[in-house]
């Protein structure tokens, strides 16, 4: 049996995050990872609470190591073939700097986008 690497934990009650999860989870490499959605209020291990859970993106390394934010989608990245430079490219500073403030200005929009993605998206294309 193959070992899982990374931990990702989404927000399933969020239609852009389950598209942009669903993209990832199709890519070569995905099946390597965990995937779970904390809006199910699932047990997510130590250092993390549903509630926080859903208000960043987290992930969890093979070492227990837990990153969230821009540092989350780094390491998500890196863990995907495909994605590996991308990830390389924000995991060091400034780039990876300039990531977490892109996604601490995507936070506060969140709300809004996702109730535009409501209207854009019929649910069921939105479910992975």
């Amino acid at each position: 049996m193959m070992s899982t690497e990374l931990t990702v934990y989404y927000d399933g009650s969020c239609p852009l995050c389950r598209r942009e999860i669903a993209l990832y989870r199709r890519l070569r490499g995905a099946d390597r990872l965990r995937w779970l959605d904390v809006s199910a209020g699932l047990p997510l291990g130590e250092g993390l609470s549903c509630e926080v859970a859903m208000r960043r993106f987290h992930v969890r390394d093979e070492h227990k190591r837990l990153w969230s934010g821009g540092a989350a989608f780094s390491r998500l990245w890196l863990a995907l073939p495909g994605w590996r430079v991308l990830g390389w490219v924000f995991v060091w500073p400034p780039m990876s700097w300039l990531l977490e403030l892109a996604y601490r200005v995507f936070l506060p929009l969140r709300p809004r986008l996702q109730r535009a993605a409501l209207r854009w998206w019929p649910d069921q294309e939105t479910r992975g």
